[in-house]
């Protein structure tokens, strides 16, 4: 195995053949903007094998993410992809189906736990050294199912908690991922790779992570589909973790089926993340709540306090309430939250002080790697500075070292005030008082240029007070200022995600909104 830290690739030298032997051509043909499950009917039919499927994935990955474009999203590929897939094979060939995603190829963020030969580092080096014991249980899940897992994606290093300044998408040891809208943009963060690798048909679909925006971000800056579901109803265990109140996975694909799909097979609960305790309780069949006739008669609340941070963005958003409208969707619109600006003086509190907690345990289930606890990973950026911190500092990670942890008194009165400003005074209240199904508002503003000396332009979004209150939100296209996608978020209560995937399906089959990525090296 060859290892190049520089942009992160990892490679078995028999993929590597692989890659090199089949034509670029047959790859675009066989995958580009092919959904889960047109690709199982070529499975079931025998048009298809897993490992040809696997085959074409690597040749399009060497073609458009290393070379060409040079999207840069993915951080390591898994050298046993193509034994999983033939294993999937033989057993179709026997008649054994596991699930509608047997044998369809996944991509994981490199900050969740795989028990292979993979690296799970967060996109620091810090972390590169022996592979993580055992699998997330997310990841156990999804090979359950049958799923090939083909590889990692890139990151905004440390799930874009490590300092100020930051650049969406770039990390020490996977470099920086490019929108392949226009390549000179940011892809957002932090689940940055796992979005372009969806939107460039790298893969059908990935695994995201989202503590504030990290899923919905990148999914609306890359036309894709993302849904951060309820805190609880995916368990963290083997995820790198950053706030226990709000660390959430989720899916990320080019459509509402496909990351409902996935979803469901992540869900349910596990004691290792006492949080999904009633996960299992909360378990509805979230592909079957699909309809196009969902918004007819849904009530909708529009929060007009999350728009207004960019004029074209606010006229895509005044197509989509039309569209919404004219499926039959009730809108009750001029809404807004009293409750948010206290609120984000609060989540600070928590991010400090539960990451120091957090990510001293999950070390203590690491081994082999540089680092064992919070401080060991401030002195070895600062030791290695030169590679790890050429553009930005690590501000975040020293002011969690001050904090006390989750025992800290001040903390765990701010994680109650933060609750209740969220969720019974937030959320619940806007939902109660208007009989509503859900909210509504612009995920957030159009690409941003890549900067890596001042960091992102971000202009504001709409992901802050759900994911504050660990619910669950949904962005998806809906349509493009100046080429650039942006993404419509529909929000909710606790274990809404089947209502919410149902009217945003009903959406997106009524906008179609989604246009492929055309690689442009800037905006015109």
């Amino acid at each position: 195995m060859n290892v190049w830290h520089r942009v992160g690739w990892v490679f078995a030298l028999g993929l590597s053949a692989v890659v090199s032997s089949a034509p670029a051509e047959a790859a675009v043909d066989l995958v580009e903007e092919r959904d889960v499950a047109s690709l199982q009917a070529d499975l079931q039919a025998g048009r298809l094998s897993s490992e040809t499927l696997v085959q074409a994935y690597l040749q399009r990955i060497e073609a458009i993410d290393r070379h060409g474009p040079t999207l840069n999203a993915i951080i390591e590929l898994n050298p046993e992809a193509l034994a999983i897939a033939r294993a999937m094979d033989a057993e179709r060939a026997q008649g054994e189906l596991r699930s509608p995603l047997h044998g369809i190829p996944v991509l994981l963020k490199d900050n969740i736990d795989t028990g292979d030969s993979m690296q799970t580092s967060a996109g620091s080096l810090a972390l590169v050294g022996q592979p993580a014991l055992r699998d997330a249980e997310l990841v156990a899940r999804l090979r359950a199912t049958g799923m090939v897992i083909l590889g990692k994606t890139n990151l905004s290093e440390w799930a874009n908690f490590r300092g100020k300044r930051s650049s969406a998408g770039w990390s020490s040891r996977g470099g920086q991922t490019r929108n392949p809208y226009a390549l000179d943009r940011s892809p957002c963060g932090s689940s940055s790779g796992s979005a372009v690798a969806v939107a460039a048909s790298l893969v059908s679909v990935a695994v995201g992570t989202e503590t504030d925006g990290s899923i919905v971000c990148p999914a609306a800056m890359n036309g894709v589909v993302g849904i951060k579901p309820t805190v609880g109803l995916v368990s963290r265990s083997g995820i790198v973790p950053i706030s226990s109140s709000q660390d959430t996975a989720g899916a990320l694909a080019r459509n509402v089926r496909d990351a409902a799909l996935l979803l469901q097979v992540m869900t349910g609960s596990d004691p290792r993340d006492p949080i999904t305790a009633d996960a299992d309780a909360h378990q509805v069949s979230l592909v079957d709540a699909l309809s196009v006739d969902a918004l007819r008669g849904a009530r909708i609340g529009v929060v007009r306090q999350l728009t207004g941070y960019h004029p074209d963005v606010d006229a895509r958003f005044e197509d989509a309430l039309q569209v919404m409208r004219d499926a039959g969707a009730i809108l009750v619109d001029d809404l807004s939250f009293p409750t948010r600006a206290e609120a984000n003086t609060l989540e600070s509190t928590l991010f400090l002080h539960e990451f120091k907690s957090g990510l001293d345990a999950y070390l203590d289930h690491r081994q082999g790697v540089p680092i064992a606890s919070l401080e060991e990973l401030i002195a070895y950026n600062q030791r290695h500075a030169a590679q790890v911190m050429p553009w930005f500092g690590q501000e975040y990670l020293e002011q969690a070292a001050a904090t006390h942890g989750i025992g800290d008194l001040d903390y765990q009165n701010a994680r109650q005030r933060l609750r209740q400003l969220t969720r019974e005074q937030g959320i619940d209240a806007l939902l109660t008082e208007h009989r509503l199904d859900a909210l509504i508002a612009p995920t957030t503003g159009p690409a941003w240029k890549t900067d890596w000396l001042n960091g992102g332009n971000y202009l504001g979004g709409s992901a802050g007070m759900v994911a504050m209150a660990g619910y669950p939100n949904i962005s998806l296209p809906m349509g493009q200022v100046h080429g650039l996608p942006v993404g419509l978020s529909i929000f909710g209560t606790a274990w809404s995600e089947a209502r919410l995937i149902a009217l945003a399906y009903a959406f997106e089959q009524r906008a179609q909104a989604r246009k492929p990525p055309q690689y442009a090296a800037t905006l015109p």
